[in-house]
């Protein structure tokens, strides 16, 4: 990924954040037919490892967990973001842009095929975005069933080896920083609203 100093974020601790806040990611591999990739949700365990491990899975017949142990793969996490129009910049001339957060994770992949350890990805994700009282639980299930369902499906873990982070959040332009945030608020929209307040939180650092 191309990203100019006045973007870099190399915090890991704020990368960690993207991925957890937008955890529907994108794992690009290679396959014997070429790239591919796949749109999944991820579970980032932080304690593990450097930089954090990045849990997931696929249908066992989908093409790409062919051929992905031990293979080097790119997770893709996109924050929020949004179009900016020169009509909002104090200083012209100037061209329209996209402001945007993205975070890049590298690593290699390890298979988990053992029913206890796909067991508890399964479990461990669901319990994420479940209530925590009367929500759906796997240990609720028949375990003929769980048995199945775990059986149609590969476990991934990936040690990250290298966090890559792009704030673009118009650092390159201090002076104008209000006014695009004031600009996106009067446009509206929920992703409007979350691109100007992470601009808002990135423009202290950005003016020091």
């Amino acid at each position: 990924m191309y990203i100019p100093a006045h973007f870099a974020v190399r915090d890991t601790a704020a990368l960690h954040d993207v991925i957890d806040n937008h955890a529907f990611g994108l794992l690009v591999s290679s396959a014997a037919s070429g790239l591919i990739a796949s749109h999944i949700p991820f579970l980032l365990d932080r304690a593990r490892g450097e930089q954090g491990t990045l849990l997931c899975h696929l249908a066992a017949a989908n093409e790409q967990a062919a051929a992905l142990d031990g293979a080097e793969v790119l997770c893709v996490f996109q924050g929020p973001h949004g179009y900016v129009s020169p009509r909002w910049y104090a200083k012209k001339p100037a061209v329209p842009t996209w402001n945007y957060i993205a975070v890049h994770a590298y690593g290699r992949v390890r298979l988990v095929r053992d029913a206890e350890g796909l067991y508890d990805m399964v479990d461990r994700l669901s319990k994420i975005y479940e209530p925590a009282d009367g929500g759906w639980r796997l240990a609720d299930e028949p375990e003929s069933f769980t048995a199945s369902m775990l059986r149609g499906i590969v476990g991934i873990e990936i040690p990250i080896a290298r966090l890559e982070g792009k704030f673009k959040l118009s650092q390159n332009r201090p002076t104008d920083i209000a006014l695009v945030i004031e600009a996106l608020r009067a446009e509206g929209g929920a992703e409007n609203e979350r691109l100007a307040a992470a601009m808002e939180r990135a423009a202290p650092a950005a003016k020091r």
